[in-house]
């Protein structure tokens, strides 16, 4: 019998701060080390859920919303939005805070694909996804209709 569990199971949260080397010229966050630190916090999320190594198989529009800054704490939230055979889509979102004023607001969000692995590296099966909350039925729905486009461009 396949394993089931919810998004909460696998939820993970990371946190970076934004320092001097993680920024270009003008001191604002490069758009490739924040979605390195989604891709990190992706890998954790899917290794949560499936049990197994996994792996990066795509991204999906990766939108840049306000630009982050030095000093500015970066925390990132990655969710099991569905599983299928032996790959899971992971919604992605970032989100700055600035240290004085203590406002956060969201700077990117993406969704991220990642294939579980078994110990020949060859796709291993995943835990099914339970959605408890409406929206988190409706990223359920949604995330077949994306799964059918990725592989409809390709």
């Amino acid at each position: 019998m396949k394993k089931i569990k919810t998004s909460k199971n696998s939820e993970t949260i990371m946190t970076e701060i934004v320092c001097p080397n993680d920024t270009n010229p003008m001191g604002i966050l490069q758009g490739g080390r924040l979605v390195q630190w989604m891709d990190i916090a992706s890998a954790i999320c899917s290794q949560n859920h499936a049990e197994h190594i996994c792996v990066t198989a795509s991204i999906d529009s990766v939108k840049f919303k306000t630009p982050a800054k030095v000093g500015d704490i970066i925390t990132i939230k990655a969710k099991v939005t569905r599983s299928f055979n032996s790959s899971m889509e992971i919604f992605v979102q970032a989100w700055a805070k600035k240290i004085l004023s203590q406002k956060a607001y969201l700077i990117n969000e993406a969704y991220f694909t990642f294939v579980a692995l078994d110990d020949n590296a060859k796709p291993a099966f995943v835990p099914a996804i339970k959605p408890s909350s409406e929206a988190e039925k409706k990223e359920y729905l949604n995330a077949l209709k994306r799964k059918n486009s990725r592989l409809k461009n390709n």
